[in-house]
């Protein structure tokens, strides 16, 4: 399973030739007062990232801005006043990610951003029927996820092979609405959400030269949007780290600070693994790659994790407590992984398998699928 982040990148507006408008959210969450606090990112007007903030007094919280068209959002409500959650997938986080614009928007809910109703935003609606179309949301799904994994025993968290069933259905349904995506997008080439669909699916739920066959089918308004640009650049990445291709080389600091180039690993098998501390299906794996990394280590074979954490302690602490002792390296630039954008990484797990001639020779290899690419290489 890989965890898209569509929505968590909150690029430029996704309209940018429309014009700047202002727009108010107004929510009210049952009786929840101080020191509930409401938190927003999303792009302005001028197409910077911005984060504002918000009390929740008597249930209440306003947002009010400029936005230029429709644009992409988080919003995340701290229960408690620790601090804003990072993504749906921090332990306890209540977050929902939207599309809107220079609307006036009504949220209401007893007590949860996540099971909130909007009114007042025409996109919001749109985008809810494309997400009845395709299956439900990511968020549907990664809940559905985060559920089963809580409720294992900690016998089962460190067991590989319910590891490995646990992800194995959770990527059966993120495939079937992965190619609802694909189907939608062929079927509806005026949509703004067939290019949603699409740039999420690209790469994952369908090759990257069919996509190309897609995105060129879109309408030509679409195609003049940021996001249908940023398709563009990846679909040119994906070229350069297909099988067969030589791996693009990197350098980047280890957790002390060190320099770990992937030249310097000539003449070994390496995993080029993208990770980070707060991706769950990333985490579940590792018990396998480690076992694996202990037959063949001495064998020839090396794993290279870069991670797309933004802070250094959870990083590191993510290391330590899944006991991985290969080589890891970060810049700490979140989705913004200097490494990351060079390989096209726009969801993890994801990982490269690269021969001793510093060649890829697969992509997306984890459980068995790794397991019998290993034996295969190392069988003399």
């Amino acid at each position: 399973m890989k965890f898209r982040f569509l929505l968590l990148a909150l690029s430029a507006p996704v309209l940018t030739f429309a014009q700047t408008s202002n727009f108010s959210i107004t929510g009210k969450l049952g009786n929840l007062d101080k020191p509930a606090k409401v938190y927003i990112d999303y792009s302005d007007a001028s197409g910077h990232g911005k984060e504002d903030s918000a009390n929740v007094i008597n249930g209440v919280f306003t947002f009010k801005g400029a936005v230029s068209g429709q644009t992409t959002a988080r919003m995340s409500l701290d229960h408690e006043g620790k601090g804003k959650p990072f993504s749906i997938y921090s332990p306890g986080a209540d977050v929902i990610y939207f599309y809107f614009g220079p609307e006036q928007i009504k949220v209401s809910s007893k007590d949860s951003l996540s099971t909130a109703m909007f009114t007042g935003s025409k996109i919001y609606d749109e985008h809810a029927a494309y997400n009845k179309a395709i299956g439900g949301s990511i968020m549907e799904l990664t809940a559905m996820y985060q559920k089963e994994y809580a409720q294992a025993s900690p016998e089962d968290r460190k067991d590989p092979e319910f590891m490995q069933a646990l992800n194995a259905k959770q990527m059966e349904l993120r495939k079937q609405r992965g190619e609802k995506m694909i189907a939608f997008a062929k079927a509806n080439p005026n949509s703004f959400f067939s290019l949603v669909g699409l740039s999420e699916s690209a790469g994952m739920y369908t090759d990257m030269a069919t996509a190309q066959t897609i995105l060129s089918g879109l309408n030509k308004d679409l195609q003049k949007l940021d996001m249908a640009k940023e398709l563009q650049q990846r679909i040119d990445a994906e070229r350069l780290t297909a099988v067969g291709k030589p791996a693009p080389a990197f350098t980047q600091n280890d957790v002390n600070g060190q320099p770990i180039s992937l030249a310097s690993l000539k003449g070994k098998v390496v995993l080029i693994d993208f990770w980070a501390s707060w991706c769950s299906p990333c985490r579940a794996e590792n018990p396998n790659m480690l076992k694996q990394y202990k037959i063949y280590k001495d064998k020839g074979f090396e794993i290279l994790s870069v991670s797309l954490d933004s802070k250094k302690e959870p990083w590191v602490e993510a290391i330590e407590q899944d006991g991985l002792p290969w080589l890891h390296v970060s810049d700490l630039k979140g989705w913004n992984n200097t490494v990351g954008r060079l390989y096209g990484v726009r969801g993890v797990p994801a990982c490269y398998l690269v021969d001793r001639d510093g060649k890829i020779i697969a992509t997306e290899v984890r459980g068995e699928k790794l397991n019998t690419k290993l034996a295969e290489i190392f069988k003399n």
